[in-house]
């Protein structure tokens, strides 16, 4: 650094020390490069299945084992304490491509589903075939789903039936059918009271466990390729109300999550919560960690890109596969991760339960001063700014730190109804510097590199050594007199005009 001497217009020369960072934006700051390598050694690569001759449609885990199916025609069983193939695998009886696995909740039971029009169930102890369900139309099997009780077995076709079993017996029990599209996607939530279809024209569909329609709504433009829930609730409500997370994915190349509830007496609530766009082409397949604190989607971009599900910020991107990513699946008891591509590989990871901590809460920490504001939050914000009238409004509208960062001057007259000019004008500008900060603290640039003022990156930084006050000089026809402040590596301005 060197040391030199400046002069203000009209002012006398004062000494200071100008600092000139590279063109290049500037390194990582020592805190953010810790944050940066937690998150890449969050997750590494522990092994590679390379078995089967074809595509990787599907993959699944139980407490003790990992399916995978495949274009080949076969399913293949592999123990989790060593990702050895069990000796009764592969598992053959399908005469075209296996498109979905699953097991039942205890994992004595897979289900396998089939182009051939065939729901499959197998004995994953010996491999024997315990029942062949035949689609009543014959049309291509293309997904298959057990209720969390193990009583059901849903199952969707290409013709867009879907064909609830009985378990237990292996008989049909109820079938039904979308208005439109092939059924690709299936999910039960958590408790067993509904089930969610997606279809190849877009729909979401919401089911009960008597097969009787709820819901249907166009969800991606393009089409649904995958859904799943959370098991874990996103609070309870009264009278034993429990809202659950869902995400969808689709051709759109985006992942939708959304909030809903159902009981029998009060009805189902279908909301939309948020969008994820982190991947560049469709997304076709989406999976929820066990415990509900991650989702993990794989894309046409052949890359995997695994989200904190309270922040919804992107924790760790995988670029090990060399083609589509079609499926991924997370291991119940502990903290694996299977994902599946038509480069005929299945991939296992591991996750750092430690690591995995440490860089949430790190990626966390730019965010949750706003993002993670309850309505509450809001309120006292609103309070310390001035803007204490419009509390009421702001309840009345459940704005909570999410919604706040989103809100434009359109929605603030025409939702909110704030009549005033000035009132709207001065709560965007606070939002704005919600923003502004935001971005400047997930940048990773230090702090001594952005203008205390415009908060922008400084090309040019004046670093004062010691408190010091400028003369009085003219500036047209004003007089200007400022005073800076270096301290923590923050230069503070403070300018007075007369």
């Amino acid at each position: 650094m060197r040391r030199g001497a400046g002069r203000f217009p009209g002012g006398r020369g004062l000494p200071f020390a100008l600092g000139r960072p590279p063109a290049s934006t500037p390194p990582a700051s020592p805190a953010r490069h810790d944050i940066l390598l937690q998150i890449k050694n969050m997750v590494k690569l522990i092994h590679t299945l390379a078995d089967h001759d074809d595509d990787v449609n599907c993959c699944a885990f139980s407490s003790s084992l990992l399916a995978t199916c495949s274009l080949d025609k076969t399913i293949r069983l592999y123990s989790l304490s060593d990702f050895s193939e069990l000796p009764h695998s592969p598992l053959k009886f399908h005469t075209y491509a296996v498109h979905c696995c699953c097991f039942s909740p205890s994992g004595h039971i897979l289900a396998s589903c089939s182009t051939d029009g065939t729901t499959v169930l197998w004995d994953t102890q010996n491999g024997q075939t315990l029942a062949v369900m035949e689609q009543p139309s014959g049309s291509p099997v293309r997904v298959c789903r057990f209720s969390p009780d193990s009583t059901c077995l849903v199952s969707g076709a290409a013709d867009g039936t879907v064909v609830l079993w009985n378990a237990q017996s292996y008989k049909l029990y109820r079938c039904a059918s979308v208005k439109d599209g092939s059924l690709v996607a299936c999910a039960f939530s958590p408790n067993g009271n509904l089930f969610v279809t997606g279809s190849s024209c877009g729909d979401l569909t919401l089911w009960d466990d008597k097969m009787r329609c709820l819901h249907s709504e166009k969800t991606h433009d393009l089409g649904i390729t995958c859904c799943d829930f959370s098991s874990q609730p996103v609070s309870g409500g009264e009278q034993g109300l429990q809202f659950f997370r869902l995400a969808s994915c689709g051709q759109d190349c985006q992942i939708k999550i959304w909030v809903i509830s159902f009981t029998h007496t009060l009805g189902f609530e279908l909301k939309y919560k948020s969008t994820l766009s982190g991947h560049c082409a469709p997304v076709l397949t989406c999976a929820f960690s066990h415990d509900g604190q991650m989702l993990v989607s794989g894309s046409v971009d052949k890359s995997v890109i695994v989200y904190d599900t309270n922040t919804e910020n992107i924790l760790h991107t995988l670029t090990q596969h060399t083609r589509y990513v079609t499926t991924c699946a997370f291991a119940p008891n502990i903290l694996l991760l299977a994902t599946g591509s038509m480069d005929k590989t299945v991939n296992i990871w591991q996750f750092d339960l430690e690591t995995l901590c440490q860089a949430r809460i790190a990626e966390d920490q730019p965010k949750q001063f706003t993002e993670d504001w309850s309505e509450d939050d809001v309120s006292n914000w609103l309070c310390a700014q001035g803007l204490k009238d419009l509390v009421g409004i702001f309840k009345m509208n459940n704005i909570d730190g999410r919604e706040l960062l989103n809100l434009t001057k359109e929605s603030l007259a025409d939702d909110l109804k704030i009549e005033s000019l000035g009132l709207r004008g001065k709560v965007l500008r606070k939002i704005e510097e919600l923003r502004t900060k935001i971005k400047t603290l997930s940048s990773g640039i230090p702090d001594e590199f952005i203008c205390p003022i415009t908060r922008e990156l400084m090309k040019d930084p004046v670093i004062a050594s010691e408190i010091f006050r400028l003369p009085r000089f003219w500036s047209g026809s004003v007089i200007v007199e400022a005073k800076f402040h270096y301290s923590g590596g923050v230069v503070e301005c403070s300018l007075r005009v007369s």
